[in-house]
């Protein structure tokens, strides 16, 4: 009986000792590497007020969108343009209603914070290669990274693309493509506003919105994962406090 007793006991503890850890979900949010600041934050307010752990992975939407559709273990997608979360609800691997446009954002000329160059207007008449000498101008990799695609449109629809593109220095997402800059490695990029609230750089001209598509950031939840857990962190990612954070860090809310 008495050893009957202490095995019921330690079952019971065993029990109490487990029971937060199956009850605690984890999420975890693929998104665009521009959002890393912003959406760390948003996580952190979330995680406030929900049990619930979050994980973000974040590299250029390409990457990610490819790798979900090879069944990478997302639970929600942020992309930094439409055609990817296309590529994605053409799959048939995304909760089709759960599909929203979250953000927007701009496309900026930035320079080192210690540069010389002063802000520019952006015209056909620009002197891009005067403005690089032997250097080169740091973008996401326009063949397959949103904001490298949106940075040729730009460039093209001002006749300036014949002159950028051998000069080029491709990185494999939009934060790649600031790094270079802030270290100096690079004497121009071209990023998202968002991107340019960096300290060691400014902003020397924005692109006109009509020379490019339209930035914007859809978000959606993996038809797999779909559940209240999932859908309690949408609806955080357009509440107020989202919204706040969002806007302090440079990107427009939807």
């Amino acid at each position: 009986m008495r050893l009957k007793t202490i095995a019921v006991l330690l079952s019971l503890l065993l029990s109490l000792a487990s029971g937060p850890a199956r009850s605690a979900e984890t999420l975890s949010i693929y998104a665009a590497a521009s959002l890393t600041n912003a959406l760390n934050d948003v996580i952190a307010a979330f995680g406030e007020t929900h049990s619930t752990r979050i994980i973000a992975n974040y590299a250029s939407s390409s990457t990610l969108a490819r790798q979900i559709a090879r069944g990478a273990p997302a639970d929600l997608y942020i992309s930094a343009n439409l055609q990817w979360m296309d590529y994605l609800s053409e799959a048939g691997v995304l909760a089709g209603d759960s599909r929203r446009t979250l953000l927007g954002n701009r496309l900026v000329l930035i320079s080192p914070r210690d540069s010389t160059l002063t802000p520019i207007e952006l015209n056909p008449d620009w002197d891009l290669a005067g403005a690089l000498g032997d250097s080169r101008l740091a973008v996401g990799d326009p063949d397959h990274v949103p904001a490298g695609r949106y940075a040729k449109e730009a460039l093209q629809w001002l006749r300036l693309w014949p002159v950028a593109e051998p000069r080029l220095a491709r990185a494999n997402n939009v934060r790649g493509a600031l790094v270079l800059v802030e270290r100096g490695e690079a004497p121009l990029g071209i990023v998202y506003g968002s991107d340019a609230s960096s300290a060691r750089v400014r902003v020397l001209a924005e692109f006109p919105a009509r020379s490019h598509s339209p930035i914007d950031y859809p978000v959606a939840i993996v038809r797999s994962a779909d559940g209240p857990a999932a859908r309690e962190l949408l609806a955080f990612l357009s509440a107020p406090r989202a919204a706040d954070i969002f806007r302090r860090y440079g990107f427009e809310v939807r």
